[in-house]
């Protein structure tokens, strides 16, 4: 059987621990990144595309003989309406993408599970505190931006549609900032085992916001964006974890009752921890996020489960290996 994936985000570690669990290994990557991915010897096969139209025929071919591992990159490289055209059986629950794809669906989700989240405004005018303005799905937080007031928003969103990153000022959501310091919680809901994992956690570098926390306040005259740049590793104090879990499980549940097939294997709570350390969840992610490349080796947490090094892609794979094995990949693709 063959593990593939898009070249970009988590790629490689997908494909690293896909090997490490025995699978032919294929990457479909852009013309121009070719090179870079053949040079690791873990990676069988390097098909490049020169069109989005071109990487999806490579993705659909040996469908049979495949399983695709989506990743943060995938829509936002080759649209819903492409991915929408994958025959070929994706590792996790494709109905999930357009719930993602939707920060309003997104946050209902999450109110659903009852899991804390920031207040949201449905209109520039009933904004009366300090907010944060985030654009739908996986751009790294690309155009995102911090406002004081109504004012303040409704210039930040002109800007965005003159810059086109949005078509229409309900694509995003206006959610109040939260104080307290990131942590982004990483889980894993294995079908076979029928459990709730955490396999880490991360913070995100952010640039220019993190830059800006360099220089002096009184120098600082600059807008901070929030763009991703990389990630940084964090350990939860352990009293912090089992409400994590308590919003990791009602996550699954919920899924499992409004989204067809419910949760399949990774993805993240995206959270605020506050001074109480309480758990404020402002986003989620319904697949491997890229915070997991910090943990080739497993994280502290993974080795609790499984005493060897255990990354989120070598997880994937063990968890489509073992359903092989004992018949049941219709219960972790779809």
């Amino acid at each position: 059987m063959i593990i593939s994936t898009l070249g970009s985000h988590s790629s490689l570690q997908i494909l690293h621990g896909a090997k490490k669990e025995g699978f032919t290994t294929s990457v479909i990557t852009d013309k121009n990144r070719e090179n870079f991915y053949k040079r690791f010897n873990f990676i069988d096969e390097v098909r490049s595309y020169n069109s989005l139209d071109e990487a999806l025929d490579l993705i659909n071919k040996n469908n049979e003989e495949s399983v695709f591992i989506p990743h943060g990159s995938l829509i936002e490289y080759l649209g819903m309406e492409r991915v929408k055209r994958i025959k070929t059986p994706i590792f996790g629950n494709r109905n999930l993408f357009e719930w993602e794809a939707n920060q309003h669906k997104k946050m209902s989700l999450l109110k659903m599970a009852k899991i804390k989240i920031p207040e949201s405004f449905e209109s520039p005018e009933d904004v009366d505190r300090l907010v944060i303005v985030k654009l739908p799905g996986a751009k790294g937080g690309k155009g995102y931006f911090i406002a004081k007031n109504k004012e303040e928003v409704k210039e930040g969103l002109n800007k965005l549609l003159e810059a086109k990153l949005i078509k229409s000022i309900d694509e995003v959501i206006i959610q109040e900032y939260v104080l307290g310091i990131p942590i982004y919680f990483h889980f894993f809901y294995s079908p076979i085992f029928k459990r709730v994992e955490i396999t880490g956690m991360d913070i995100r570098y952010e640039t220019n916001v993190d830059g800006l926390r360099r220089l002096p306040t009184n120098l600082i005259s600059v807008e901070p964006t929030f763009v991703v740049a990389g990630n940084i590793p964090v350990i939860a104090r352990e009293s912090i974890l089992p409400r994590a879990f308590e919003y990791a499980e009602n996550f699954v549940n919920t899924v499992k009752e409004n989204v067809p097939l419910g949760m399949i294997g990774p993805f993240c709570l995206e959270s605020i921890v506050t001074d109480n350390l309480d758990i404020v969840v402002f986003e989620f992610s319904g697949r491997i996020v890229a915070g997991t490349n910090l943990y080739i080796e497993g994280s502290p947490y993974s080795w609790l489960y499984w005493d060897e090094p255990m990354s989120v892609g070598r997880r994937i794979a063990r968890e489509i290996k073992i359903a092989k094995l004992e018949n049941k990949l219709g219960e972790v693709t779809t």
